[in-house]
């Protein structure tokens, strides 16, 4: 951690977020402690990668990384994560949503956490002092049973784990095996946090404010839902079966059955 105010970089991903991406990287850049921002765009059919290019073009703290195509949350969030990381200009590394539903004005309140001495900070809905905004019931349904699911299949002591608002202590993230990371969609949250807690991580989850989007669609689909179904059963019955492993290993989640 540098000496004075730590070097914090905000990673979005963006695929067809146009409408959005302006006015929330605007509300990034004006927040506290001053963070870069790194745009991470799936070669988004809607212009998303043209306008962050003419952003960043006007605002020394903002990058884009170009990706070929759509592949998914985890492979884009592991993309901007080695860049960050080759670089070696940042002391914390944040993921953030690119439709507004992650508040760039409660960022301080992770890096508070990781300054404070954690490793993973994550913003959660589901504790004292956390709430939604404009969900429809059946929403925090899903969301609320998804985290009850893994956390009792993958014995976490997370009350948030699927939360994709985190911020990450630099030498914690680049510890973990990135590529080895199995997860394309909702699932790559779950993973990363569960690997963090099998390593005996200092994981603080801090209460957010989650927004529905105003603008463009959700990503979600029936897909990725059941992705994130299936990854977190295999890896808690594989957890069941396996033997503990060995002190300060961290065995990488089974890969799923080849089709």
């Amino acid at each position: 951690m540098s000496a004075n105010a730590p070097r914090v970089l905000v990673v979005v991903p963006t695929y067809c977020e146009v409408d959005s991406l302006r006015p929330l990287v605007q509300r990034v850049l004006a927040s506290e402690p001053k963070p870069s921002v790194l745009v991470v765009d799936d070669n988004s059919p809607d212009g998303t990668g043209a306008l962050a290019d003419e952003m960043a073009a006007a605002e020394p703290r903002m990058q884009v990384l170009h990706r070929a195509g759509k592949e998914g949350l985890g492979p884009a969030y592991i993309a901007g994560f080695h860049q960050a990381l080759d670089s070696g200009d940042f002391d914390i590394i944040v993921e953030m949503d690119a439709d507004g539903s992650h508040q760039p004005e409660e960022l301080a309140l992770l890096i508070a956490a990781i300054t404070d001495g954690a490793d993973l900070a994550i913003g959660a809905r589901w504790i004292p002092g956390g709430r939604t905004v404009h969900w429809p019931w059946y929403r925090k349904l899903i969301s609320r049973s998804a985290t009850a699911y893994a956390r009792v299949m993958l014995r976490s002591h997370l009350h948030d784990i699927t939360s994709g608002y985190r911020a990450f202590r630099v030498p914690f993230l680049a510890s973990l095996d990135l590529d080895g990371l199995q997860s394309a969609g909702y699932a790559f949250q779950i993973e990363v946090a569960w690997r963090a807690e099998r390593a005996g991580a200092d994981i603080r989850e801090v209460p957010i404010t989650f927004v529905e989007r105003h603008d463009g669609t959700s990503k979600m689909t029936t897909g990725i839902a059941l992705e994130a179904i299936g990854q977190v059963t295999r890896w808690g019955l594989s957890r069941r079966s396996a033997s503990a492993p060995a002190s300060g290993r961290v065995p990488a989640p089974p890969s799923p059955p080849r089709s």
